[in-house]
């Protein structure tokens, strides 16, 4: 397909009614994701988004087997994996996160297998179909990324506080262990929103590296989110378009953006701490060779001497 072709398909599709649909959910997506991803690496939390995810496939599963909304059945899923997992992954975090993962994997194959209807629907649990979302589906992500966002705005200071020092902010008075289960429940949304799009398997493309990649170019928290949140939204709706013409997975292509955007901004904070060692080493010398020390005046001072009689 030439370039030409490529872009008359693109501006043909983008016309369709249910491809802006999905356009407005990948947006949203990208919004939750920028979000959420800073927080999630922040605590450290990257396999418990992969776990979670698989129960939100678990829902998903059992709500397209039930012949109900998957979208629901996924958010179900989600947050009684997320509920569970800070329950049980207190001190354990790793052990639980695994023995949950293992669970809901295997009934979600037992409800994937005894699906009667298309294999590509079940399928498209595990890679997402982005394209099938539908306005229902719609504002059910609206509603999940704006209750999401409300609550992070909201209790952003004992979220932050509780992810980048647990110990302080409990003697500090901030109540840790409801700050973990609250947060786990807005991790579980925010996968069952991902998964319904770019799947259960890569969800923690959209959910992890927008947070890694800002975290390599700046320190500060509130820039990490908003840098994360373009990231996002450059992978989600960039690898959206791109997908439309080819008829290529989306999620494809929001994994190969995502990684590319995670690499540059590798690279970048690896010059930055290049340049900061030189300029600290070129500072030392300067100060070794060019000026004297304290040291060095106080070689100079001669001993005092005892009073003449």
């Amino acid at each position: 397909m030439d370039m030409t072709q490529f872009i008359t398909d693109t501006r043909y599709l983008l016309g369709v009614d249910f491809v802006r649909a999905s356009l407005i959910a990948a947006g949203l997506l990208g919004i939750l994701s920028g979000v959420m991803a800073p927080l999630i690496v922040l605590r450290r939390m990257s396999f418990a988004v992969h776990g979670t995810s698989e129960l939100a496939l678990m829902g998903a599963s059992a709500a397209l087997l039930l012949s109900v909304n998957v979208g629901v059945g996924a958010v179900v899923g989600s947050i009684v994996a997320a509920i569970v997992l800070a329950l049980l992954g207190m001190r354990q975090q790793d052990t639980a996160v695994g023995v949950v993962l293992s669970f809901g994997m295997g009934l979600s194959v037992l409800f994937i297998h005894l699906y009667p209807g298309r294999s590509s629907n079940a399928f498209a649990l595990l890679t997402g179909q982005i394209v099938g979302v539908q306005s229902g589906s719609v504002w059910l992500l609206a509603g999940i990324t704006a209750l999401v966002v409300g609550c992070v705005l909201v209790f952003w200071r004992p979220i932050l506080f509780a992810s980048a020092d647990p110990q302080m902010a409990a003697a500090a008075g901030v109540n840790v262990h409801l700050v973990a289960v609250g947060f786990a429940v807005l991790v579980g949304l925010s996968a069952a929103e991902g998964v319904q799009i770019v799947g259960a398997l890569l969800v923690i493309s959209l959910l992890i590296t927008p947070g890694a990649a800002a975290a390599h170019v700046t320190s500060s928290p509130v820039r990490a989110v908003v840098l994360s949140t373009v990231f996002a939204e450059v992978a989600a709706l960039g690898g959206f378009v791109i997908s439309l013409a080819p008829g290529l997975p989306v999620s494809v292509f929001v994994t190969t953006i995502s990684f590319v955007i995670y690499l540059v901004c590798r690279l970048i904070g690896y010059l930055r701490g290049r340049t900061a060692q030189r300029d600290e080493d070129a500072h030392r010398r300067r100060t070794r060779n060019g000026r004297p020390t304290p040291a060095d005046h106080a070689v100079d001072v001669p001993p005092p001497t005892e009073p003449t009689a």
